[in-house]
């Protein structure tokens, strides 16, 4: 991260920012793609207390973790579960991820809202540790902009993001088959697809935060305009020959279980989508 990004993060968090901040370049590749190590968490909150855990995360966990090289991607409000808290977290390697995250939890920022922010929480332990499937698949949100520390104002889109399950890892076939077949199919019928991922085997190494282990997953992520627009994709499929009497079942079938679909809407700061 370069001085002049760190200097303008760490004002943020003294009240000195009330512009939007640009987080265009930080953590990015020459491409502009980010990041080779994605952390997608799946929080349950207590009744009632998503938005609180929301509102303290947008103020005071965003510009305190980028400061230490961690790139805060999205966060999202489950739509189809009022208790789960959704956020992506990406960083450069795994060792920069030891590093940053051993930063940040020992730093003042989290030792002072940590409590605050557990007390929100019955659940933080579904964590998938990703890396970008293929050559190009990861994020590239370089040209986003987050609004300012303050902001509390809506934002539009809606993200779904499916993961499917293998018994072994994933395939080098099955990404080519994804990327060549799959992915063009969804997008010719309204998917706009930021990035598509499969399980880091890496060991982890930060186990004061624990991931899912001994699990094979391909992710990928998708924006739309609005849950209708979304609707109007599925629709769309459903009338496509080839997914309706081939690749469906095909895709299906070599799945261990049935994939998780998980409907997102963006909060206030997320750059994503």
């Amino acid at each position: 991260m370069n001085t002049s990004a760190v200097a303008l993060m760490g004002a943020a968090l003294l009240g000195a920012v009330t512009t939007p901040i640009d987080v265009e370049g930080i953590g990015n590749d020459a491409n502009g793609e980010c990041c080779s190590v994605i952390e997608l968490r799946q929080y349950v909150t207590y009744p009632g207390k998503r938005d609180a855990l929301i509102s303290l995360f947008e103020k005071h966990f965003i510009e305190s973790q980028e400061e230490t090289g961690i790139r805060v991607l999205g966060q999202f409000r489950d739509i189809n579960d009022p208790y789960r808290y959704t956020w992506l977290r990406g960083f450069p390697n795994m060792e920069a991820r030891k590093q940053a995250l051993t930063v940040f939890y020992s730093g003042q920022t989290w030792q002072t809202y940590r409590n605050e922010a557990n007390a929100t929480l019955y659940d933080n332990d579904d964590v998938l540790l990703l890396r970008p499937a293929s050559a190009g698949s990861g994020f590239k949100p370089g040209s986003h902009t987050r609004p300012a520390p303050d902001s509390v104002a809506p934002r539009t889109g809606f993200v779904v993001a499916t993961v499917y399950h293998f018994a072994q890892e994933v395939t080098p076939d099955f990404i080519s088959k994804f990327n060549e077949r799959l992915m063009p199919m969804f997008e010719r019928h309204g998917a706009h697809i930021m990035g598509r991922f499969v399980t880091e085997k890496s060991r982890n190494t930060f186990e004061r935060l624990p991931v899912r282990e001994n699990v094979n997953v391909f992710v990928w992520f998708a924006s739309y305009a609005d849950r209708a627009a979304y609707e109007v994709c599925l629709t769309k499929l459903a009338g496509d020959a080839l997914w309706r009497d081939q690749a469906f079942a095909d895709l299906y079938k070599s799945l261990q279980g049935w994939p998780e679909i998980i409907m997102l809407e963006p909060a206030s700061r997320s750059i994503l989508p």
